[in-house]
């Protein structure tokens, strides 16, 4: 276990965990932007880097779901309820390759090039992919600052596994935390960033 926070963000559908997430990126790009110019260097190089979750709506229907790698803006469209797929959940079928094709090399790049981890909602879909799982796995075992959302109800081995993590901190958003918790957030990640 390394000594940069692992900070998993959970709450109920629709709680407002990705946002909670966009706002502590905000801080962390805006503090990072400020430092570099303050020394005069340059700004090139992701700071941050991993994957987040979209929702895609269709007359403000919530029709599916799209992963995007976070450096190369590249997308994927991970569940669809016209996606047809032997695997479905909560109604949407699972496109496992798209997950795949998009989130395994932008966790790899990440690890290797960015200072913070991001990997959006750790869950239901996401979970259906075996070398997604690995790459998670993978990618918790690197020690740098590292954001997850996480499925509040899912009962699977590496949710449970990154519940119990000695390095990791979870975090409920709830209607009473939600204005405040990205600054929580944004205090425990700076303390070893």
């Amino acid at each position: 276990m390394g000594v940069h926070p692992k900070i998993g963000i959970t709450g109920l559908p629709r709680s407002g965990k990705s946002a909670v997430m966009e706002k502590v990126l905000d801080m962390l790009l805006d503090e990072r932007t400020r430092e570099i110019s303050m020394r005069g260097g340059s700004t090139e190089g992701a700071i941050i880097g991993g994957v987040r979750t979209e929702p895609l709506l269709e007359d403000g229907e919530r029709m599916g779901y799209k992963i995007i790698d976070i450096v190369t803006g590249e997308e994927g469209v991970i569940a669809h309820k016209n996606i047809d797929s032997r695997l479905r959940v909560l109604g949407y079928g699972i496109d496992t390759e798209e997950l795949n094709r998009v989130a395994l090399p932008a966790i790899d790049h990440a690890q290797h090039h960015c200072e913070v981890l991001v990997i959006d909602e750790i869950g239901k879909f996401s979970v259906e992919s075996e070398a997604f799982v690995q790459a998670v796995r993978s990618a918790l075992e690197v020690d740098m600052p590292t954001l997850l959302t996480l499925h509040k109800k899912s009962r699977h081995p590496l949710l449970q596994d990154i519940r119990r993590r000695d390095d990791g901190r979870i975090l409920e958003v709830t209607p009473v935390n939600r204005a405040l918790l990205p600054y929580k957030i944004h205090k425990l990640m700076r303390e070893t960033y």
